[in-house]
């Protein structure tokens, strides 16, 4: 089996981050109502959306680093049990720091899963194959975010949403579990000893960083996984303060995942139809509006129809971002560039709703989503700036990554930071 085909581990993997992602997802709205339930305000929600990306804040480079230079397979059932562990001590926890707390334990998991997947699909895609490899494996996240928040409004209602926000936590610790079936033995060996670089021969941060098209691929990453995140987080809190029901707003928020999906079963036409570059301005741009219209009193109805269009939007951004960081980064240090990646979306995570429950509780609760429609505005302009996608028929540029190469040659002989 040629070690991009999608046969048998891309498959597995995408099986096993629809369970791991439907999970989280479940938890993340459910920890939303539990908190609500036990007292907290909107700027007590947005600390503890915050601290679910505080942990894996710190982690994500190290862990990239160490990704690099060795296997990516045992980052991932980690992952499952640290998701599984987080989700499940939330439910049973009494206190929102201690709900804090097990939030920040369940996002370190999903970090590992994250960077140990995102890895294995880089070193085990060909070059042209890796669009079409991505956006299949991010098919798996938007799997889980679909059937997630289904589950957790199916479970949450009715006068106890202390006691049943807590048995949608429990059961996403076992959705979780269920990843473990489909990790056995996913990572080829040749490509596991390919990929093992001199442990003292490494590209430094700063000089990842400096090359043409991560910062543009980081910052799209971060706008995009921001209103996604602030979407999960706050939906509920519009849907108290607007007499939506937690069942209707699981299903919105369904609906968004469910277009996401449709967006990257047809990527790869889309990408033909425009490139890289314009495909990623136009959804940015269009996801602004979208979101800043999440801000007026309109029907159910008419907020399906946004959510609806704001998901399909949404889901160009993550695949592509992966891709343009990963080629524009030297080859091996592709594990960091993509963990700067995610550096970047724990950032966000980490300010996007601590700002979005300071704006919420100065100017309501739909102001969050006007904030979001400014950054994915200027989400839109980096895209326009950013480089174009490789040309020819192996997907790659004969001059752009080869530079990329070179400078992170270069950048070898200056200390790391």
């Amino acid at each position: 089996m040629r070690p991009g085909g999608y046969r048998g581990w891309l498959l597995r993997l995408v099986i096993a981050f629809g369970f791991a992602q439907g999970a989280v997802s479940m938890a993340r709205p459910a920890v939303s109502y539990r908190a609500l339930a036990l007292g907290a305000d909107e700027r007590a929600v947005g600390v503890i959306a915050g601290v679910y990306a505080l942990l894996p804040l710190f982690a994500a480079v190290p862990l990239g680093r160490r990704t690099d230079h060795g296997r990516c397979a045992p980052l991932l059932p980690v992952g499952v049990v640290l998701i599984s562990g987080g989700c499940a001590l939330s439910g049973v926890a009494n206190s929102l720091w201690a709900m804090a707390l097990w939030s920040g334990v369940m996002g370190l998991g999903h970090l590992c899963f994250v960077i140990g997947s995102q890895s294995l699909v880089a070193r085990q895609s060909e070059p042209h194959e890796q669009d079409r490899n991505f956006g299949h494996f991010t098919i798996g996240a938007a799997l889980g975010q679909l059937m997630g928040p289904i589950a957790a409004g199916a479970l949450i209602g009715g006068d106890d949403r202390v006691g049943t926000s807590a048995l949608a936590l429990i059961v996403a610790g076992g959705v979780a579990a269920v990843a473990f079936t489909s990790l056995w033995r996913i990572e080829h060996r040749r490509t596991a000893s390919a990929s093992r670089p001199d442990k003292g021969d490494r590209v430094p941060v700063r000089g990842i960083l400096r090359t043409r098209g991560v910062p543009a691929g980081i910052f799209i990453s971060l706008a995009v996984l921001s209103a996604t995140d602030i979407l999960t987080a706050y939906l509920p809190v519009v849907g108290e303060h607007r007499g939506i029901a937690p069942s209707m707003i699981g299903v919105l928020l369904s609906l968004r995942a469910a277009a996401t999906i449709a967006c990257r079963l047809v990527l790869t036409p889309l990408l033909r139809l425009l490139g890289r570059t314009l495909l990623l301005t136009v959804t940015c741009l269009l996801a602004a509006v979208l979101c800043a219209g999440i801000a007026l009193p309109v029907p159910v109805w008419a907020l399906a129809v946004v959510l609806v269009a704001l998901g399909f939007c949404l889901g160009v951004g993550q695949p592509l971002s992966m891709t343009t960081v990963v080629q524009a980064a030297p080859d091996d240090a592709r594990s960091t560039a993509l963990a700067l990646r995610l550096t970047g979306n724990r950032l966000g995570q980490v300010a996007a709703p601590a700002a979005a429950g300071m704006i919420a509780g100065v100017a309501g609760v739909a102001a969050p989503f006007v904030m979001l429609g400014v950054l994915l505005l200027v989400s839109s302009g980096v895209a326009l700036r950013s480089p174009g996608e490789p040309e020819g028929a192996g997907g790659e540029k004969a001059q752009g990554v080869p530079r990329a190469r070179r400078r992170g040659v270069a950048l070898r002989r200056r200390s790391d930071i």
